[in-house]
């Protein structure tokens, strides 16, 4: 019991002590109130004064709070610059903007830079072709790759992986499946060089884009035959013209 009393005489201890000061607070003057509020501006103006100039954030500070640009979105960001020399920072940026991505002017114009290229007006071929003429360029020696998908009567998808020589506009189609997989597509990739035999020495690229199914074993397949891998930029399927001509034709018919 002695226990229990004593619980209770705390608690309506600090009852009595909120009532108190509920009424204090109700029984201040106006004038009491303006004193502490003017006490209040006075601390204020002496903490301004030790501080002095008003913290603020430079330019290298508010970087870091930015996320960072990644590869793929540089890649892309070159690629329109190099593709259209009379794009400007907010062309390009207007243009990624259509994509789905958000990037400052500034920060174009930074990697633009670093990359050597400089503002639209100054920015011409003459430091290395253009993508459009490197493909023409290189057309007797290019192929291209890529996959894509159609859809039958019956409601079935079906995948399918075509290589096209560039030069003569012939087209392989190297297989069809309901499953693609990366295996699948490295034993096309084999295939299609036995088929080709001794043609297969005067390629010198093989042009695709990012998809997952074209693995290091993949690229192996064609580097082992001295053809290099050139790899499109992200969400850019115009760099790979020839292949997105020849699967809008296809699907079409």
């Amino acid at each position: 019991m002695a226990g229990s009393d004593l619980m209770a005489l705390r608690v309506l201890y600090l009852i009595f002590l909120r009532l108190l000061g509920l009424l204090l607070l109700l029984s201040r003057s106006p004038g009491a109130k303006d004193v502490e509020l003017l006490a209040l501006r006075h601390e204020n103006a002496v903490l301004r004064r030790q501080l002095g100039v008003r913290p603020r954030l430079a330019w290298p500070d508010r970087a870091v709070l930015r996320p960072p640009i990644s590869e793929e979105l540089t890649a892309l960001i070159l690629h329109l610059a190099r593709e259209n020399p009379t794009w400007g920072s907010t062309r390009i940026q207007g243009e990624l903007r259509r994509l789905g991505h958000r990037v400052g002017a500034s920060t174009i114009r930074r990697i633009l830079r670093s990359a050597g290229l400089g503002p639209a007006p100054r920015r011409s071929p003459g430091g290395g072709p253009t993508w459009r003429a490197f493909l023409r360029a290189q057309a007797s020696g290019l192929l291209a790759a890529d996959f894509f998908h159609v859809d039958t009567v019956v409601l079935k998808r079906l995948y399918v992986f075509a290589v096209i020589e560039v030069g003569t506009r012939t087209v392989r189609i190297l297989g069809v499946t309901t499953h693609p997989t990366a295996a699948w597509a490295t034993q096309l990739a084999r295939n299609l060089l036995s088929d080709l035999g001794q043609r297969a020495s005067g390629f010198r690229y093989l042009l695709r884009d990012r998809d997952s199914r074209y693995t290091q074993a993949f690229d192996a397949v064609f580097t082992a035959d001295d053809i290099e891998i050139l790899k499109t930029a992200p969400q850019a399927p115009r760099m790979n013209a020839h292949a997105e001509r020849f699967i809008r034709t296809a699907r079409a018919e």
